[in-house]
């Protein structure tokens, strides 16, 4: 496991805060039985942060053929959807809402070759909402596999979200299980497979990325 290096900056701001509150609660609070509450939710809130951020060691099962989750979440929609921003067909789309307690890092849902790779300003609903997927910034990347199966996924911004980081780029070859960037704070994830997947996961379902399969294709 190891920090994102996309988020020593966030971090390193979280912990120079932290060592300010605290320096001053020590410097000004004399009564035991409220320092040490403070004390300890500053201590946390770094412990949380830094695990937020983290990148983790993950056993991949997917493939080709085998779409995986690409982040940490709960499976909140599960239908036939148009795809507007590349593919310009009926898919079945699966959502994957992230919320503040789920690793933010996510990884290729596929191995085979990255084809389109785009960022979109938006605005920032809250993610689990059926109009962020239209409305929200977010990043589209479209990884074609070897068989000629396209699978496409959007990276989504929340309404707390302010940075997403993608490291798609058009030709790029791409391991499934492999790291492909990490969204801060509450966002989700949307992925749109052709009609004919076979769909693993139902709704309400809490999967995980790399070690939770989606889809068959």
């Amino acid at each position: 496991m190891r920090l994102d290096k996309n988020t020593y900056g966030t971090v390193l701001l979280v912990y120079a805060i932290s060592a300010v509150l605290l320096f001053l609660l020590f410097r000004f609070v004399h009564v035991w039985w409220l320092l040490w509450p403070l004390v300890l939710l500053i201590l946390a809130i770094c412990f949380w942060q830094t695990a937020f951020h983290m990148v983790p060691d993950r056993k991949a099962a997917g493939s080709s053929t085998l779409v995986t989750a690409v982040a940490d979440g709960k499976i909140v929609h599960v239908e036939k959807a148009y795809e507007k921003d590349f593919l310009k067909r009926d898919c079945m789309m699966i959502s994957i809402y992230m919320d503040f307690w789920d690793v933010h890092a996510n990884f290729w849902p596929v191995t085979g070759t990255v084809e389109y790779s785009e960022y979109h300003e938006g605005e920032h609903f809250l993610a689990f909402k059926p109009k962020a997927s239209e409305e929200n910034e977010h990043t589209c990347t479209c990884i074609r596999t070897p068989e000629g199966k396209e699978v496409f996924f959007k990276q989504l911004a929340g309404g707390f979200a302010r940075r997403i980081v993608c490291y798609a780029k058009p030709g790029m070859e791409v391991v499934a299980g492999d790291q492909c960037g990490i969204i801060k704070f509450g966002s989700r994830i949307d992925i749109y497979l052709p009609l004919d997947a076979e769909i693993k996961v139902k709704l309400g379902d809490v999967v995980r990325a790399c070690e939770t399969v989606v889809a068959s294709i």
